[in-house]
């Protein structure tokens, strides 16, 4: 894997979440660093709702791109976002 510069990964979630486990265990087989805030926290829950229109886990957000999901319908659009090749 080739990267130039990756952009700022922020992940919303929620400790119960598998969807959430299967992006966050993604993320680090990719060695992708990132930024995880808890939407258990109301004030969180707030925050992502006010940045993304939506109150959902998991929520991602590459640079300006915003996902949220299933980590499976999220999956293709973070590769790309994440310009990583489509076997990753």
């Amino acid at each position: 894997m080739t990267q130039t510069s990756v952009p700022h990964i922020l992940i919303y979630t929620t400790p119960t979440c598998q969807d959430c486990h299967a992006l966050k265990r993604w993320l680090s087989q990719q060695g992708l660093a990132y930024e995880e805030r808890d939407l258990t926290d109301p004030e969180i829950a707030e925050e992502a709702k006010a940045r993304t229109g939506v109150r959902v886990a998991p929520i991602t957000i590459v640079g300006s791109e915003v996902f949220y999901g299933t980590f499976p319908s999220q999956k293709p659009g973070l590769i790309k976002a994440l310009g990583l090749t489509e076997g990753a």
